[in-house]
């Protein structure tokens, strides 16, 4: 700043000493070189602020910087109040449901489908769905799946029907390798199925569905989640997104949860981002089922787990057919 100020002064009195046009001589003889060497610092003064920045220039650094302040506060403030725990680990529901507005697009496409017309679009959380022993037994099914492979990074799936299995940073097909290929019974993959078709009753009367409107439909799988850092982009289950989008073939989405919020881990609630600005929250709890439809409605994501092991099931239907999938079964 004092170098920028003294070549202002110099430049001022390099200009005074060179012969002034016959137009301003008379000016120029009338202020003295001292005079004229303390406006020049004067403007000086006014130009610049203590540190070399133009007086307007930090006008806007501290607008700028107030401006930024405000929207960390604002977000801190969303954060802390714009979530709700919608339904938590704690409490025991029959039934909780919130009716929403269909997305047009999820609207138009389902209302093509004969038995799948619905009026509203929503989301349910139940309990009470399922005993203890066949939530057990599940949790085997899936258990006994990783025992051949899994995820180097923090989420793991197993799929059922097409075999799809996490490990290391690939998937491979579990029913390709002759020692895995029966690992499961049939009374294991009965308790599966009977699962499925349990949700399946749930989401058509929820939903006033006729009673072979939708089908199973890929992909339906088992996911472990943990605080393993994400190895692959399979990994990164924390994006916000639509099902609809990401599974063009989904049309109402189920999860039932295989442990429980607060006990076995910390993290992993499943957000539903509103768009009214408030997150409302499903703690998982195991044996509760949640189901949704699955268009722009329903825009959510996953938290990331912090500490100990998430398991459930996620149960995909379609109102199309054509996308419907069969039951595992015991391979020959």
């Amino acid at each position: 700043m004092v170098s920028e100020l003294k070549q202002r002064s110099s430049a001022t009195k390099s200009a005074l000493k060179k012969k002034p046009s016959e137009s301003s001589k008379q000016n120029v003889s009338d202020v003295p070189d001292e005079k004229k060497t303390a406006n020049s610092k004067e403007a000086g003064k006014k130009k610049f602020g203590p540190i070399g920045i133009k007086k307007e220039d930090q006008l806007w650094s501290r607008a700028v910087l107030m401006t930024g302040v405000l929207v960390i506060v604002i977000v801190m403030k969303w954060k802390k109040t714009n979530e709700i725990t919608w339904v938590s680990q704690q409490e025991t529901v029959a039934k909780v449901k919130q009716p929403l507005i269909c997305s047009t697009a999820f609207h138009d496409e389902i209302n093509k489908f004969e038995g799948c017309a619905i009026k509203q679009c929503g989301r349910f959380v139940m309990d009470g769905l399922f005993q203890e022993d066949q939530l057990n037994t599940l949790l085997g099914i899936f258990k006994k799946g990783l025992q051949f492979g899994h995820s180097s990074g923090g989420a793991s799936i197993l799929d059922l029907h097409s075999g799809a299995l996490s490990k290391g940073e690939r998937f491979v097909n579990i029913f390709t390798n002759p020692e895995t290929k029966n690992i499961w019974s049939e009374t294991e993959l009965a308790s599966y199925i009977d699962a499925k078709e349990t949700i399946r009753r749930a989401v058509i009367e929820n939903f006033g569905l006729q009673l072979e409107a939708i089908h199973l439909t890929s992909p339906t799988f088992f996911s472990r989640m943990t605080d393993n850092p994400a190895k692959t982009v399979h990994d990164e289950y924390w994006h916000p997104h639509v099902d609809k989008e990401t599974y063009e073939t989904f049309h109402f989405t189920s999860l039932l949860y295989l442990s429980d919020y607060g006990s076995e881990f910390q993290g992993g609630r499943f957000v539903f981002v509103d768009g009214d600005h408030m997150n409302r929250t499903v703690e998982p709890r195991k044996g509760r089922v949640s189901m949704f439809t699955s268009g722009g409605e329903n825009l959510h994501y996953v938290e990331k787990v912090t500490q100990g092991t998430r398991y459930a099931i996620t149960i995909a239907f379609t109102c199309d057919a054509q996308h419907a999938i069969p039951d595992p079964h015991v391979r020959n």
